[in-house]
């Protein structure tokens, strides 16, 4: 079974015209980038492509979002994102708007209105907003009753995936408490609204407790849990699968058990750790009803990077699966570029598409500009489709990956 490379998603051809997405500037060069180019910034602006978010509006447009982060953004005092929308399944792109006060947010639909829920900024508040025009125009969050979920700041996210659940909406995010560092004082907590409620009503939202994590837990090997998804156990229990930082190279993700009332969280040290390939780095898992397993992309470490601070190593992403949580197998690997320094595939915001799997990619690669600034700061959102997914073997890897 082959890759559908259709939308060219090995090599986007340099002719190609960005609809007002991607402005060409003089000397780049975008032909040899994986998938379809959604925005690109280089590294000499100082401003970063994070946090890919993926939707599909009701009347099959989809839509993709990315905010920007580094020393020349805003990413401290009032973040900026910004929105896309393509009407031939994500062939071109098109920039519509323009957000203040959005950071490692997701897109999501529901009730046929497009939401956009993360933070204001880099450790800041809880917000949500939504849009009844596809994401043109998006409501503000100036208090507790139009998307100013939780204040006080401290909250940190990924675009992680939003489930249905017992009549209510879940949505993992962390509480960084004491504010002091990155990660190792983030807290792990589940959010929930009913189904039918006001998204934008702060009252409508129950926060369960947010659970510290211990530096001697994993063998002492912990540096941060982060960046948890909502997902539900084959036992039917609500959990949350974070990210776990480590120094080993053995990847591991941590499942957090949320009550039934949403309120309480629990975690035993013994058993909650579970090997998973690329769970140094943000993954979304998603349950597909037809092979009765999760799935996730990943950026795995291939063997020949393996080494310590496997967070470090984003130059391999891979499909994986699970049909419990707490086994998972590495199909196939869908992009790869044999540098670790500057090039990365990360933070895949991903969706199921019938038999194919679509996807909007932080991608640090070459532009001809010279490149990322580093395999982390990447300059591309780019936007990819797999399909037959459940087929997918290491024959399907791309050429010149180690086999």
């Amino acid at each position: 079974m082959k890759i559908d490379r259709s939308l060219g998603l090995v090599v986007l051809a340099a002719t190609l015209l960005f609809e007002s997405a991607v402005a060409a500037e003089p000397n780049a060069r975008f032909d040899l980038v994986p998938g379809v180019v959604i925005d690109h910034s280089p590294a000499s602006s100082g401003q970063y492509i994070g946090s890919p978010g993926l939707a599909v509006l009701p009347n099959g447009d989809y839509v993709a979002s990315h905010d920007f982060f580094g020393p020349k953004s805003t990413e401290h005092t009032s973040a900026r994102s910004v929105i896309f929308r393509a009407s031939d399944r994500g062939a071109s792109w098109k920039r519509i708007s323009e957000i203040q006060g959005a950071f490692w947010s997701m897109l999501f639909v529901h009730r046929d209105a497009l939401y956009l829920l993360g933070t204001d900024r880099h450790h800041g508040n809880a917000v949500i907003r939504r849009s009844t025009d596809g994401g043109a125009s998006w409501t503000s969050p100036n208090d507790r009753k139009t998307g100013l979920l939780r204040d006080g700041g401290e909250y940190h996210c990924a675009p992680m995936p939003l489930i249905e659940h017992k009549g209510r909406l879940w949505r993992a995010m962390e509480w960084r408490n004491p504010p002091e560092a990155w990660g190792i004082n983030y807290c792990a907590g589940m959010l929930s609204v009913p189904v039918g409620a006001d998204l934008l009503d702060a009252d409508n939202w129950t926060a369960s407790e947010f659970l510290p994590s211990n530096r001697a837990w994993n063998g002492g090997d912990m540096g941060a849990w982060l960046e948890g998804n909502a997902t539900i156990a084959p036992s039917g229990e609500l959990v949350n699968v974070l990210r776990v930082q480590t120094k080993s190279p053995d990847e591991k993700a941590a499942i957090v058990r949320i009550g039934p009332d949403g309120k309480t969280a629990s975690f035993d040290p013994a058993t909650g750790f579970v090997p998973f390939p690329g769970g140094g780095k943000k993954f979304t898992i998603r349950f597909d009803s037809v092979s009765k397993r999760y799935w996730s992309v990943a950026s795995i470490v291939a063997e020949r990077d393996w080494a310590e601070n496997p967070g470090r190593i984003r130059n391999t992403l891979a499909l994986v699966s699970s049909p419990d949580l707490r086994r998972w197998t590495t199909h196939t690997v869908l992009l790869h570029h044999p540098d670790v320094a500057n090039h990365g595939f990360q933070y895949v915001e991903w969706l199921f598409e019938g038999d194919a799997l679509i996807a909007a990619c932080r991608t640090a690669f070459d532009d001809g500009l010279g490149g990322a600034h580093n395999n982390h700061d990447a300059n591309f959102l780019t936007f990819h489709r797999w399909a037959n997914f459940r087929n997918l073997t290491m024959a399907d890897a791309p050429p010149g990956y180690p086999r």
